[in-house]
């Protein structure tokens, strides 16, 4: 089955939640918290405005987004839990930066020694 969210609606796919705490310790499924990460699927095709037209939606097949706890209804498509949520339920989407240049060890100038004294 194919699934096309309607107007300003936007289906997502929940990333998955860590199977281990920080400290190792291994979380049941009746422990987890539900990730409130996750990625674009579909989307509608906008809001309508008042003159008729189509706005279309900021977001897009693919992005990774961050929305509330609580935001979304759930539905089972093809056997995937999914979530359709209102673009306004989405809080913002996760740009993946690349990683700054490292840069480079700065150059020890090295000391010069002091002249020997000369014993007398």
């Amino acid at each position: 089955m194919k699934f096309r969210p309607l107007h300003d609606r936007v289906l997502v796919r929940r990333l998955e939640s860590e199977e281990k705490s920080a400290g190792g310790i291994i979380i049941p499924d009746t422990a987890k918290e539900k990730p409130s990460e996750g990625v674009i699927v579909a989307t509608g095709s906008g809001t309508k405005a008042e003159d008729g037209s189509i706005v279309p939606l900021d977001l897009k097949a693919g992005d990774s987004v961050l929305f509330g706890k609580w935001g979304g209804t759930e539905v089972s498509i093809n056997g995937e839990e999914l979530l359709i949520m209102k673009e306004s339920d989405i809080l913002g989407v996760i740009e993946k930066s690349k990683p700054a240049p490292k840069a480079k060890a700065p150059v020890k100038a090295k000391a010069k020694k002091a002249p020997a004294k000369k014993k007398k």
